[in-house]
C-alpha cells in the first residue's frame, strides 16, 4: 500500500468514481451524443472540459509544475475541502493548524465533523514548531500553514515549515495565496522533495481575477488524482477556464499590477506609522497591512459609515486592536487616509 493510500479513508480508497464520456475522450472535433446536451451552439451549450487540460497545461508552463501535479476547483476552499472529505475521517481524524491563520480551515474541519487542533503562534508570528507538534498524533491527516500569512500578513520561517514536513507523517497543506507580494521562494520547488505537500495558491489576489473563483492545489500525482477522483465532475466551468487562461497570457500586466500594489503597501504603511491613533504598523508580506490603533472599533465604524470597508481583526489571538487594511488603487488608498485624518479630528 502506498503512504498516500495508507492516509486515506477507507471509503475514499474503494470508491468506484464517477465518470464521464468526456473523461475518457481525448481531442477537439467530435460528434458529442454522450450528455444529452442541447446541441445548438450558444457557446455555452456543451459541458466543459472535466479535466481542464488546457488550463493546467498553461499553468503548468508558468508555475514549472506538470500539469498532473495540478488539481484546479472552485477556489481554494473546494481543494481545502476536498483533502478533509479524501484524507479525514469523521469523529476519528483531526487536523493542526496555527492560530492566528485563514478561517476556512477550521469550517471545512466543522463541517466534516474533524477535530481541529490550534498552535498559538508567537508573539512575532511564527510557528511555535515544538508546541504544533506536541498537537500531531496518530489520527493528525492534514497540517496547515498559511505563508504569507492572513491575517498577520508576515511570512512563516522556511526552517520551520521544513522541520514540520520531515517530521508529520500526514499532509502538510502550505497556502501560498498571496506568494506575489512576497520575495520568500514558492514551495512549489519543493514538491519532489516531500511526498506529503500540498501547496495552495489562487488566481483571486494578484492575478485579480477573485470573481471567477479559481484556485489550485499543486502536489504528487497520486494525491492529485485522488482530488480528480472525488471532485465534482465538471467543478470548473466554461468561462472560468476561459477568463483564465485569457488572464493568464498577460503576466506582464500581472506583474505591474503587482509593482503598484507594492508600492502603494510602502506608501501606506508610511503614513499610517505617521497617524496620531495608530500603535503600530505590522510588517507585511501580502497585499494587505494589519494595523494596531487605540481605538480600533470607533475607526472601523467611522471608516464603515464613510463607505469605506476594512476588515475589523481586533477579536483575534495576537491582533488585538487591529484592523486589516487591503492595498487599494492609490486613489482609494488616499480616501482611506482622509478619512482617518478627519476621523483624528473629530
Amino acid at each position: 500500500m502506498s503512504y498516500v493510500d495508507k492516509l486515506l479513508r477507507d471509503s475514499i480508497r474503494n470508491l468506484v468514481p464517477y465518470s464521464s464520456a468526456r473523461d475518457e475522450f481525448s481531442g477537439e472535433d467530435a460528434v458529442f451524443l454522450d450528455a444529452n446536451e442541447n446541441p445548438y451552439n450558444s457557446g455555452f451549450n456543451r459541458y466543459p472540459d472535466p479535466q481542464q487540460l488546457k488550463l493546467k497545461v498553461q499553468l503548468g508552463r508558468l508555475k514549472q509544475v506538470h500539469h498532473e501535479n495540478i488539481f484546479l476547483g472552485n477556489g481554494s476552499d473546494e481543494a481545502i475541502d476536498l483533502l478533509f472529505r479524501a484524507f479525514c475521517e469523521p469523529c476519528e481524524d483531526n487536523v493542526v493548524s496555527i492560530k492566528p491563520t485563514y478561517g476556512m480551515y477550521k469550517v471545512c474541519a466543522d463541517i466534516n465533523h474533524v477535530e481541529y487542533r490550534e498552535s498559538l503562534l508567537t508573539p512575532d508570528f511564527q510557528i511555535d514548531v515544538e508546541g504544533l507538534l506536541q498537537l500531531v498524533d496518530e489520527n493528525t491527516k492534514l497540517v496547515f500553514l498559511c505563508s504569507p500569512n492572513n491575517p498577520t500578513a508576515n511570512n512563516l520561517c522556511v526552517a520551520d515549515m521544513k522541520a514540520i514536513l520531515e517530521r508529520v507523517e500526514g499532509l502538510v497543506v502550505i497556502d501560498e495565496a498571496y506568494i506575489d507580494f512576497t520575495n520568500q521562494t514558492s514551495f512549489l520547488a519543493e514538491l519532489v522533495n516531500y511526498p506529503n505537500l500540498v501547496v495552495l495558491q489562487t488566481l483571486s489576489k494578484a492575478w485579480g481575477l477573485a470573481g471567477i473563483r479559481l484556485g489550485m492545489a499543486m502536489a504528487s500525482r497520486e494525491i492529485i488524482r485522488v482530488m480528480n477522483r472525488i471532485k465534482y465532475p465538471y467543478n470548473v466551468n466554461v468561462l472560468t477556464q476561459r477568463q483564465a487562461m485569457e488572464r493568464l497570457a498577460q503576466p506582464e500586466s500581472k506583474n505591474a499590477q503587482v509593482q503598484e500594489l507594492l508600492a502603494e503597501r510602502e506608501r501606506l504603511r508610511v503614513a499610517l506609522s505617521a497617524l496620531e491613533g495608530v500603535i503600530e504598523v505590522l510588517p507585511s508580506d501580502a497585499n494587505f497591512l494589519m494595523t494596531r490603533f487605540r481605538d480600533a472599533a470607533g475607526v472601523f465604524q467611522y471608516l464603515t459609515a464613510q463607505g469605506i470597508i476594512v476588515r475589523d481583526r481586533s477579536k483575534v489571538a495576537r491582533c488585538e486592536s487591529c484592523l486589516r487594511i487591503t492595498i487599494g488603487t492609490p486613489d482609494e488608498n488616499s480616501q482611506l487616509l482622509k478619512a482617518l485624518h478627519n476621523f483624528n479630528r473629530l
